[in-house]
């Protein structure tokens, strides 16, 4: 969990310091540095006066939490339901799903001999509310709490086990308030009064008497459909295989429930205890299993790094991570609805294989400045409410610079077309001009001048949209001409 300054001697009690206002202190210990009486809190001279020969390393908490994130990650097989607690603790909501292990007690020895087998040292409590489960486990023996006795498991565990803060500790104890049981036979009134309403709380929730759904760390999915393998899978044959089976399993979850999926997430469980998720997102909601199959083919293939199965994949998981109603098609006559379909598809695998970024659509914007009327938006995204259209659409080229060139022009005063104009060292004579149209700025954009658009046509046939920028005497500084935009 600590990245060592230098290899610890395995045979020499462990410690990990870090410096907390420019003393060395122990962060954390081994169970070896532990059994000859050190504890974390004490500073590394300390340390060293009663056990003189040490293994010492730098405490890196940015590795250590990243090491719980994978552990919750790997968690995450037996419930969606994960959340961290502090800096070494996670709190599991099982309920639901002790059945699909064989109840309580064996899941909880399940989930530890799993974690066990890499490396790891833990204490598992399975209770009623996740602060009994907590203090149990971080004060008390690890076990499962029979239903209703929470109250009496933690009654003899210190008020330090409440995670109170440290001052409300220290006033309890001054009060001869030693265990939580102590705390629980007082009344309520008067330890608000003095210690604030938090320590009632705590202590309703930890004595099972009040209960309050953990908030995962991830999103919980509109439904799941995953696969356990007895003997772990690492052929791409069986995983994609695999991966088939759950599409279709998904496909019909959500047939029932008259939904598609928009955003769907495949977790593949590695029996090291490595999770890789691979995501895809669809521009409509979709629940047609080839299609789905084929965007996820499309993400496998164009992953830089792909699985790496390992020792094997021993659990996969398919989840729908945002679904959305889906009514079924009905084919117009024009066979506009097949269109449709069949973009939204291709705009799917776009995003698929080049990124959901990299696949953009135009956005109307409800302004008439020409810089600012579309923008670009990915087009996986959900379409937002259309922008009111002119009944009469002003005709612009497909063709825009940005930002316009200016170029040199011959016009009559104060709002004639434009005769002649230089652009490029190119003089082009102007035989056909169509306008103006007048594009004044916001009032709220105050300072920025009027704009008078034409469409020209010079004595060659190529056309242009000129504008002129600002009015002859009713706007600040001498009008200048740009070149917005070519006509094909």
């Amino acid at each position: 969990m600590s990245g060592p300054s230098s290899a610890p001697d395995e045979a020499l009690p462990l410690v990990f310091v870090e410096r907390v206002k420019g003393a060395l202190r122990l962060s954390a210990i081994s169970a070896q540095a532990r059994a000859v009486g050190l504890a974390p809190g004490l500073t590394l001279a300390d340390a060293r006066a009663r056990i003189p020969v040490l293994a010492v390393a730098d405490h890196d908490p940015r590795a250590d939490a990243g090491f719980l994130e994978r552990i919750a990650d790997d968690c995450d097989r037996w419930t969606p339901l994960v959340a961290l607690d502090g800096v070494d603790g996670l709190v599991l909501d099982i309920t639901g799903c002790t059945h699909l292990f064989g109840g309580e007690a064996r899941m909880r020895r399940h989930v530890m001999e799993h974690l066990q087998r890499h490396g790891l040292t833990l204490h598992a409590v399975v209770a009623g509310t996740p602060e009994a489960a907590r203090a149990l486990a971080r004060c008390g023996k690890g076990g499962v709490v029979p239903i209703g006795r929470e109250a009496e498991c933690v009654g003899p565990l210190p008020i330090a086990a409440l995670d109170l803060p440290e001052e409300s500790v220290t006033g309890l104890a001054r009060a001869g308030l030693r265990t939580i049981g102590d705390l629980a036979a007082r009344p309520g009134t008067p330890l608000a009064a003095r210690f604030g309403e938090v320590l009632l709380t705590r202590l309703r929730r930890t004595l099972g008497h009040e209960d309050v759904r953990i908030t995962p760390r991830r999103p919980l999915p509109a439904c799941i459909a995953e696969r356990r393998f007895a003997e772990p899978i690492g052929r791409a044959e069986d995983v994609g295989g695999a991966l088939g089976l759950l599409i279709d399993d998904l496909a019909l979850m959500l047939e029932a429930r008259g939904e598609g999926g928009r955003a769907f997430e495949a977790s593949f469980f590695r029996a090291d205890g490595a999770v890789r998720r691979i995501a895809v997102e669809t521009a409509r909601p979709a629940r047609d299993p080839s299609s789905l199959g084929r965007l996820f083919h499309e993400k496998l293939d164009a992953l830089a790094d792909p699985l790496d199965p390992g020792f094997g994949f021993d659990l996969i998981r398919l989840a729908v991570l945002r679904a959305e109603t889906l009514a079924p098609a009905q084919v117009s006559l024009d066979g506009r609805a097949i269109e449709e379909e069949e973009v939204s598809a291709l705009v799917d695998r776009l995003a698929a294989r080049l990124g959901r970024d990299r696949v953009l659509r135009f956005m109307m914007r409800d302004t008439h400045d020409p810089d600012r009327a579309a923008r670009l938006v990915p087009a996986a995204d959900p379409a937002p409410p259309a922008v009111p259209m002119p009944e009469e659409l002003p005709s612009r080229p497909l063709m825009m610079f940005d930002p316009p060139q200016p170029i040199e022009a011959l016009a009559e005063v104060p709002d004639g077309p434009p005769l002649r104009f230089r652009w490029r060292r190119v003089l082009h004579e102007v035989v056909h001009a169509e306008g103006p149209e007048r594009i004044a700025a916001e009032w709220w954009r105050r300072g920025a001048p009027t704009r008078d658009y034409y469409r020209v046509e010079n004595e060659k046939g190529r056309r242009f949209w000129l504008f002129r920028l600002g009015l002859y005497e009713r706007e600040p500084g001498a009008p200048r001409w740009f070149v917005h935009g070519l006509f094909p």
